[in-house]
């Protein structure tokens, strides 16, 4: 496709920018930080009532049939104003999972709850920092998992979850029953824990190289989505730099008028739009032999936008930078979960070394 959006997608971009920038606040962030156990529930209503989690959906099962364009659409748009649930993300891997690898019966059960956003789902492959392990942290043995899922992003609050699990084999499995640890981290809105398994229940969705290779393409599509809450995270702080730099004065003059300053916000200007033209491309892409090559060289774009304008915004506004109410500390602490979730930035070069130089080559 081209780079650049039709009209249609232009205003899925325009009227979601609306509605978060009109329900979701700084004040209101800014306390979820210090409790456990707690998400910014405004955002996460606005996404069902927004038909959000049914977007890249089928729809036979409740879905809008549109596809990851789309919802790369919405999710920079949260990325802009700093949605506090990680939902939207990690329930969309776990419907793709049982769309792509489920049977008629698991999609019937689970697939209408997804894509009307009363069912949370989550993704658990990471074995500590390894977010594809080639030895899974949980056992399966005769359809039941033992063992503890770590540091599951949405796991506090989700009600079914794709695991991989010894074998190696790709499951599904139904949380009702399972015991959660939240985890306190710097970023409390993304809802981590760990989930503990004691010979619970599950339903096999590939297994061998086949659970693999989907764990693979699975956390694909989550990282195109993240990339895109990345580029939007760092569109938003390039933007708070500019009006910044334009209004504080110093020896009598803007402080964007110094070098030092005006270059460091051009430079942002440069990431973010890579980063974009990444995005879109993984995209478009879905479906293709390429698309996991894609996924990663926007994976890595992102991140790399987003740490970046993180960082460079703070030290544009000096010491206010790092105060509690300007709030740019919100965007600091997403961008280094972001970077995490998905897998790290080595991960991703990994699979992109792999695929252009490896055996994929």
């Amino acid at each position: 496709m081209s780079i650049l959006y039709d009209e249609g997608q232009q205003a899925i971009a325009t009227e979601s920018r609306r509605a978060l920038e009109a329900r979701v606040s700084k004040d209101e962030l800014l306390p979820l930080l210090q409790m456990q156990g707690a998400y910014h529930q405004p955002f996460w209503a606005t996404a069902k009532e927004q038909g959000w989690t049914a977007l890249a959906l089928p729809e036979v099962h409740g879905g809008l049939a549109l596809g990851l364009i789309e919802l790369g659409l919405i999710a920079h748009q949260a990325g802009r104003t700093l949605s506090g649930a990680p939902f939207l993300t990690s329930s969309f891997g776990a419907a793709k999972a049982i769309e792509l690898y489920g049977t008629d019966a698991q999609k019937a059960r689970w697939l209408p709850g997804l894509a009307s956003g009363e069912t949370i789902g989550a993704i658990a492959f990471a074995a500590g920092a390894d977010p594809l392990p080639a030895q899974p942290s949980v056992t399966l043995a005769d359809g039941r998992l033992t063992g503890v899922a770590g540091a599951v992003s949405g796991g506090l609050f989700a009600d079914v979850a794709v695991v991989l699990a010894s074998g190696p084999a790709l499951v599904l499995v139904d949380l009702t029953d399972v015991n959660r640890t939240a985890i306190e981290s710097f970023d409390n809105s993304r809802c981590i824990a760990d989930l503990t398994f004691t010979d619970t229940s599950a339903e096999t969705l590939a297994t061998g190289d086949a659970a693999r290779a989907a764990a693979l393409h699975i956390l694909a599509l989550q990282a195109v989505v993240t990339a895109h809450e990345q580029t939007g995270g760092a569109e938003a702080l390039m933007e708070i730099a500019r009006d910044y730099a334009v209004t504080r004065k110093a020896f009598g003059q803007p402080i964007g008028a110094f070098q030092s300053i005006k270059h460091r916000i051009a430079e942002l200007y440069g990431l973010v739009e890579l980063a974009r033209a990444n995005c879109i491309h993984a995209a478009s892409r879905e479906g293709q032999a390429d698309f996991i090559t894609a996924a990663a060289a926007a994976r890595l774009s992102a991140t790399e936008a987003y740490d970046t304008a993180a960082r460079d915004c703070v030290q544009i506004h000096g010491g206010i930078g790092v105060t509690w109410e300007i709030g740019l500390h919100l965007h600091m602490r997403r961008a280094r979960s972001l970077a995490l979730e998905q897998g790290s930035s080595f991960f991703w070069e990994d699979v992109l070394v792999d695929r252009l130089a490896g055996d994929e080559a």
